[in-house]
């Protein structure tokens, strides 16, 4: 086996896209950082994404490299309908009606007057916008103010005043900020995804436009109902349910945060809608008040949109692109992901590999200035075992300079505890559940590796550390004597075992579990 570049803390999500789909390109976005690919369910067919989910699955596999693959439902994103031509240019002072895409917006165009604008919608917006509501066209670059209600068969036209004028071309967005849409968090289309992300065993699926912690639960119901239970590996019986990433985009969510953060595994902060629904001078703070909750939570948090956006075109980013990373990361982000930079970009490889420098810079700043660990104020309130030995691994590591910590997580918790704790050192993460490695490429510090359990013998821990010791020599991540904290359980393989902790120097046959029991006990 070569050996690898050191392990990064910090993980980097990549949209998949015509740009990235090819297995060349999926093998250089891998080798250069991208530990879960995104693909989005707005754009593309199934067959698209399938086509794509196979071919991230074998380079994977072949490179031995767990990769998470995250599903992000498009939501209930209103559009404008198809508008003919090259689109329509709305003029400052103009009408324009808002109808419902079909027989409506045929009809509406017929019976207006030459001086009123008609656009279709994918939505009934007179249903839930009320007159004075803002109403944005292409993330905000058109801007309408809702004027009045108009008498429609089937449904209501909106007329609307427009204030800020420009194109606006088929299928575009409609942001609502003033208005409470009626519509289901999960549309039709997002189920039929949801089933999908399930048949393809897809390790995340995003949800989009949440504004309230119902509608993660409701999706984080209906994905355990779906997924398989292995009472082989989940003594629980509690099945392992795909993660559910909350992406927060809506103003509304802000007033359900905590809920909505416990309710999720995860979160996003999606800066573009967010961005267009509330006063942009508001989004960094509310990105550093998500980044917050997400730590006092213990829950991975994603920051993402328009990271390193010049770079969809240039060989390199801005300053203040290559900041806005930079602070991501001195905020506590466990991920920060590029979108239509890998997805339709000139340089999704290069992309990749300089959002991976800056946050390696920054993370080096930030261990120069490492602290006491602070666990978030849940997990000390929960006097979980699993936890504090998390918290117990980082002063044993600081205090020998430990290269790295080693742990055993079956299904994962033993590394979320110590992702949360901040090391600034890796943690090799082992289990023999490949879809759980898969699952902890989205955490923080946190480098997962598949180890198959011995099957002719007991998987002691004496055991795990001299298999650990020699993958690691293997990978090149450390040398003999190097010292390394190992966090682990008997029997290996079984939740929730995790109790003991251990200082070794690695190929020293009498320290860390080696003295525990011989190897092949």
């Amino acid at each position: 086996m070569p050996k690898r570049p050191s392990p990064t803390l910090s993980k980097i999500v990549a949209t998949i896209g015509p740009a990235s789909d090819s297995p060349e390109m999926v093998e250089k976005l891998i080798n250069a950082g991208v530990g879960v690919f995104r693909v989005n369910f707005s754009h593309g067919t199934f067959e698209d994404h399938a086509r794509r989910v196979a071919t991230v699955r074998e380079i994977a596999r072949r490179l031995e490299q767990p990769v998470g693959i995250l599903g992000d439902l498009q939501g209930p994103k209103i559009r404008i309908g198809k508008v003919e031509g090259e689109g329509i240019e709305l003029c400052v002072g103009r009408d324009v009606l808002l109808v419902p895409s079909g027989d409506a917006f045929a009809g509406a165009k017929s019976g207006v007057s030459a001086e009123v604008d008609v656009l279709p919608s994918d939505y009934p917006l007179a249903r839930d916008v009320e007159p004075g509501h803002r109403v944005l066209i292409n993330d905000g670059l058109v801007r309408l103010i809702a004027v009045e209600r108009e008498p429609g068969d089937p449904a209501e036209a909106l007329r609307c005043r427009v204030l800020v004028g420009g194109p606006v071309t088929s299928r575009k967005g409609i942001n609502l900020p003033d208005s409470n849409v009626r519509d289901e968090a999960i549309t039709e289309q997002d189920w039929a995804c949801v089933e999908w992300a399930v048949a393809h065993g897809l390790d995340f699926v995003a949800l989009s436009f949440v504004r309230r912690a119902d509608e993660v639960r409701k999706l984080k119901a209906a994905l355990a109902s779906m997924c398989p239970i292995d009472h082989a590996l989940d003594r629980t019986g509690t099945g392992s349910a795909i993660p559910v990433v909350a992406k927060i985009e809506k103003p509304q969510a802000f007033d359900d945060l905590d809920a909505i953060v416990e309710a999720a595994d995860a979160i996003m902060v999606a800066r573009g809608d967010l961005g267009v629904e509330m006063d942009i001078a508001e989004v960094p703070v509310m990105q550093k008040r998500l980044l917050e909750k997400c730590d006092e939570w213990g829950k991975p948090c994603i920051v993402a949109t328009q990271m390193l956006e010049s770079m969809v075109t240039a060989a390199t980013p801005t300053r203040a692109e290559a900041t806005d990373v930079a602070n991501a990361i001195f905020d506590g982000a466990d991920a920060v992901m590029l979108s239509a930079e890998t997805a339709t970009g000139r340089h999704p490889a290069l992309v990749v590999e300089t959002m991976r420098r800056i946050a390696g810079a920054a993370e080096s700043r930030m261990a120069e200035r490492c602290g006491a660990p602070s666990p978030s104020v849940r997990l000390r309130e929960s006097r979980y075992r699993t936890a504090a030995l998390a918290h117990g691994a980082w002063h044993v590591a600081m205090d020998l300079g430990a290269r790295l910590v080693v742990c055993w997580s079956q299904r994962g918790g033993t590394a979320r505890y110590l992702s949360q704790t901040g090391l600034p050192i890796p943690v090799i993460a082992y289990s023999s559940d490949e879809r759980e490695v898969r699952r902890m490429s989205l955490l923080r510090g946190i480098t997962p590796r598949l180890m198959e359990l011995p099957a002719k013998r007991p998987a002691t821990l004496a055991w795990f550390n001299l298999e650990a010791d020699m993958d690691l020599l293997e990978l090149g991540w450390v040398e003999k004597n190097d010292p390394i904290v190992l966090v682990a359980g008997a029997p290996l393989g079984v939740q929730g075992t995790t109790n003991t902790l251990a200082a070794h120097r690695v190929g020293d046959p009498h320290s860390g579990f080696m003295g525990l029991a011989a190897p092949d006990a």
